[in-house]
């Protein structure tokens, strides 16, 4: 079998705080979180779903949850899922191509840095044990070990996986989370 590698992917895999290096030369295992709070959410979720088998094979899907606004004031509750599946798109690429998702169903965004109203957001919250910082994309996400909407899903589908960052699992992180804000899970 003949392995070729682009070192372009090769060196922004590298770890630049412990000098780690992983290549990958089957894919990726990536964990994305949906949300949204504008029209249809739940017939966004099923669009994203759809449109990811272009480019990735889904292995798992949390069920739908209903939270309060995280950060948001007097804004209508979001739905939240998290979906685990298998993508051979480098870390950049899979960032656009979700990007690309979400301009595609009409998602606007805003230069404030505010939180707002959206029809659909997607956040890649692991790829692999990968721990990548660059300007546009961290990876793991820098706050879902702050948030129950997050966490809750993750659990259901992935309890026992060890955050690269914080070293504990997904349940770890659960028990000892903060937020106090309302999550529930609406199905499974």
């Amino acid at each position: 079998m003949n392995v070729c590698l682009d070192l372009r992917e090769f060196y922004s895999n590298i770890n630049k705080n412990k000098q780690e290096v992983s290549i990958n030369v089957g894919g990726y295992q990536a964990v994305i979180l949906l949300g949204g709070n504008i029209g249809d959410v739940r017939k966004s979720f099923e669009m994203v779903a759809e449109a990811l088998i272009s480019f990735g094979e889904i292995e798992r899907k949390s069920s739908i949850y209903q939270t309060e606004a995280w950060g948001m004031e007097n804004a209508d509750a979001f739905l939240n899922q998290v979906l685990q599946f298998k993508t051979n798109e480098n870390p950049e690429k899979l960032l656009q191509k979700l990007l690309d998702i979400e301009e595609q169903l009409g998602r606007k965004r805003s230069n404030t840095g505010a939180y707002l109203a959206r029809n659909i957001d997607i956040d890649i919250l692991f790829i692999d044990s990968l721990i990548l910082k660059m300007p546009k994309l961290e990876i793991p996400h820098p706050r879902l070990h702050l948030r129950r909407f997050t966490l809750e899903p993750l659990v259901e589908i992935i309890p026992n996986y060890i955050h690269p960052v914080l070293k504990r699992t997904m349940v770890e992180l659960h028990l000892n989370l903060k937020d106090n804000l309302k999550v529930e899970r609406l199905d499974g």
